[in-house]
């Protein structure tokens, strides 16, 4: 079996105002590394466009239509002081989408083992009626819902390493006991949430503060003593990853000290999860990461793990 990879050039339509982090360079970047021969093998997909009815299985129409409503003909629509909309973002937003349903769909169905969905914008946090922080619509979630609503799953989990916490995430799924939702950010830092004793209305909320100058060893620490038992407990069916690499060392918008390897061995320590309790069945989504090259070799690192356990 494979490792699907699904992005679309819409995605490169997704333009911010100059000097925005959150760059149409991240996924260039990320798909130079991945035209590399030792990434021939993966299963190359287009990603489709979401529907409607993707995003209203997550939000509300009042949202949906809002962000609609936000497209300008030029130029941009501002949000929120980080959050801007361009006449191509909604596009984008819905290749976003349409990455993660495919993804559910190609695994499910064991066309794929796992998969990597190389989309911008992120999504982990949008809210329910709330697009911020560079997000419009929580990709990952609406990923997990389709798992649940088309394909029946009963459980699974989602497991977020952005060095932001995933507030977005986190609101969307507080009320779903189906779904667990496990947060390692550093704290304090943007969006100012994600404390230990955010839970849940089941309990199935585990967030995990980090401290500014955290290193892989708090990482590892985090995974062996919080996240894996969480897992465990709660006995997914498939594993959904917010895979935000601005955690990584070099990246200007946050004060962890990861490196490439650190992501590896998370990315290992998932898929072996996976492996052992949901048939493999991995679906991995990129959020952040604002350092160019620290972003595209920690993408490298991450989907060749993924590649070996496939």
């Amino acid at each position: 079996m494979t490792t699907a990879f699904l992005t679309h050039p819409d995605c490169l339509s997704h333009v911010n105002p100059t000097g925005h982090p959150e760059q149409v360079a991240r996924l260039e970047y990320i798909l130079d590394r991945m035209n590399r021969s030792e990434f021939d093998a993966l299963q190359r997909h287009d990603a489709p466009l979401g529907s409607d009815e993707n995003i209203l299985s997550t939000h509300p129409i009042a949202h949906l239509n809002a962000i609609k409503a936000a497209v300008p003909a030029q130029g941009w629509t501002s949000i929120d002081a980080d959050t801007s909309v361009s006449p191509g973002s909604l596009k984008a937003a819905y290749r976003g989408v349409g990455a993660n349903v495919k993804a559910v769909d190609l695994v499910m169905s064991g066309a794929a083992t796992n998969a990597f969905c190389a989309t911008r914008p992120p999504g982990h946090h949008a809210e329910t009626q709330t697009a911020m922080g560079f997000c419009y619509f929580g990709n990952v979630v609406i990923g997990a819902r389709h798992a649940l609503g088309h394909h029946g799953l009963d459980r699974v989990a989602i497991v977020d390493f952005d060095v932001h916490h995933g507030n977005g995430t986190q609101d969307l799924v507080w009320n779903d006991d189906r779904i667990l939702f496990v947060s390692s950010h550093q704290m304090p830092l943007y969006p100012g949430s994600g404390a230990a004793h955010e839970t849940g209305a089941h309990g199935n909320v585990l967030n995990i503060p980090l401290e500014p100058n955290a290193n892989g060893v708090d990482l590892r620490n985090a995974f062996e003593r919080e996240i894996l038992p969480a897992l465990e407990a709660h006995k997914p069916q498939m594993i959904f990853v917010s895979a935000g690499f601005d955690a990584h060392k070099a990246d200007p918008l946050a004060n962890l000290n990861f490196v490439e390897e650190d992501f590896a061995w998370a990315t290992r320590a998932l898929c072996d999860f996976a492996d052992k309790h949901c048939e493999g069945r991995l679906v991995s989504t990129l959020e952040g990461g604002y350092d160019l090259e620290a972003l595209a070799a920690s993408v490298a690192a991450h989907v060749t793990v993924l590649m070996e356990q496939s």
